[in-house]
Parts: structure tokens; sequence; C-alpha cells
């Protein structure tokens, strides 16, 4: 795929916006390859995200951001650029359920998510073998449930140590506390599986089972330290009926859970996610 600079905008709505972006862009010949652009009539926001071929703009993104300053801050914008030959560094984190970290292990093998994995954390060992195969780094670091912070002081260590960039819950167990929840906002991705709000906190499918719904669905989001309450990325569904008893919801489930987290993930590693409060703008 041709190397592009991914340009990500949020801002006040206003007169010219796209105008002054791409002029800057046309000023030193740049290509924008895709441009996809949202007002919110009801916040009064605007946001943009463009692709433009690396090799069309002729400096780095230093030169780049130096330049785009002073546009930025006539029109109070929040912006970032990145530069798709540089992977994103990606931590996995996980218990004992594998049906989530099989799946983006398989899609990272195969070239379907572009970033670098850099380590799996679990709170069990069950899945060691399986991680060690793909010939990535398994660290597991128990949980005392008398005492969880020295779990949680060496979850964030590890984080720092290989510099990760996203902290993806691919069936993580335990609640982060909140002192980790602020430390990386914006950079920890769970799948939940309930279509929230709905059934938050533990076994939704048997809470769902009791209430007689006729669809069940998984939720990508990211974690805040409010649980279960982040932004959302993405959601799915599938159509279930009485028939169906707990054990086969689940399995549904897990179909439903490995999609949206995917999914979600791409769209995040892509910078197609843009975070307003707690809602989010996807560029799908």
């Amino acid at each position: 795929m041709e190397p592009v600079y991914r340009l990500t905008i949020s801002c006040p709505d206003a007169v010219g916006i796209v105008a002054k972006v791409s002029q800057f862009l046309a000023q030193y010949n740049g290509t924008i390859t895709e441009a996809n652009h949202h007002a919110d009539l009801n916040s009064g926001w605007f946001f943009m995200r463009n692709e433009i071929k690396a090799d069309s703009i002729p400096f780095d993104l230093n030169t780049f951001c130096d330049a785009f300053n002073p546009i930025a801050q006539s029109l109070n914008m929040k912006w970032q650029i990145t530069d798709s030959r540089i992977k994103p560094k990606v931590i996995l984190m996980v218990s004992k359920q594998n049906h989530c970290l099989a799946d983006l292990l398989n899609r990272w093998h195969n070239g379907e998510l572009d970033c670098e994995i850099c380590a799996v954390i679990s709170n069990h060992n069950d899945l060691e073998e399986q991680v060690n195969w793909y010939g990535l780094h398994f660290h597991h670091v128990p949980v005392d449930p008398k005492n969880k912070q020295p779990h949680f002081d060496e979850v964030s260590k590890l984080i720092d140590q290989y510099q990760a960039q996203t902290i993806v819950l691919a069936r993580y167990m335990q609640i982060l506390p909140e002192t980790v929840c602020k430390k990386y906002e914006g950079q920890i991705i769970n799948i939940h599986h309930s279509f929230l709000p709905s059934f938050v906190g533990a076994k939704p499918y048997h809470q769902a089972y009791e209430r007689g719904v006729k669809l069940i669905g998984a939720t990508c989001h990211y974690v805040t330290e409010q649980l279960d309450a982040g932004p959302i990325i993405d959601q799915d569904v599938a159509r279930i009926s009485h028939r169906d008893t707990v054990e086969e919801m689940v399995r549904l489930g897990k179909d439903v859970e490995r999609s949206v987290l995917a999914r979600g993930l791409r769209w995040h590693l892509q910078d197609r996610v843009i975070v307003h409060g707690n809602k989010t703008i996807v560029f799908s």
C-alpha cells in the first residue's frame, strides 16, 4: 500500500475550514487520496480526516507541523498527523478466554492489522503456548485478589517498557483502576460482550437470557474510569430467539465480539476514530 500521511482535525465549526486545509496542501503539491468531513450541528464542532500521499509533500512531518501550526491555532484545532509507514505499537491483554486473542493474532499474522504487537500480558498462563507460536513475548502477571495493585503496577511498567501506544483488552477480566485509565486515556480499547449500555458488568448473556431479549451484541469502546461507559467505537448484534440457550447465546456472541473488536482496532490504528467528549466520530 502506498504510504500516506493521516491528518485528523476537530475544531469549532466555521466557514472555510476545508478550503484553508486544502489550500495549504495544494500550496505544497500535496495529493489528497481520501477526505472525510463531518459537522455536528448540535455541538457546533467540525471533524475532518485526510489521507495525503506521503511522497507528494516536500518535507517531513516535523516540518509539516511547523508549517501547519499557524492555521491550526487560528481555527482552535485539536489535530494530529501520522505516517502510515510507522507501525503503532500494541499490547494485548487477556485472561483465559482466547477467542478474541486468537482472532487478533491471526489477523495480525496475515497482515490485516497494520501494527507491531509488542507483547501479550495475562493474569493467567493458559494462553502462553498459543502466543509463543507467533513468536511474541508473553508476560504472566498474576493477580492477588486481596491486593491487586502490584499487578496493575507491573502492567503499567510493561506498557511503558514497550512504549505501546495502544492497549487492547481482548477479554481481560480485570477492572483497571482509575490511575491506569487516566494515564492511558484514549489508548485502551475494550471489547464488552454486550450491546452497551445494556447489561453492563459480568455475565451479560445470562442477564440477556433472563430478560428474553431477541438481539445480543458486542461493543468495542475506549476504557475510562467509569466501568463500561467509555466512548463507543463499534457495535454489532446477532438475532436470537427463545429457543437459544445461554450456551448458544455465548457461542453466537463470541462471533460478534471477534468481528467488532477487530474492526474497532483497525479503525483506531488507521486514525479513523476521533473522540469528542464521550462520543466518537468514526470515518470508517
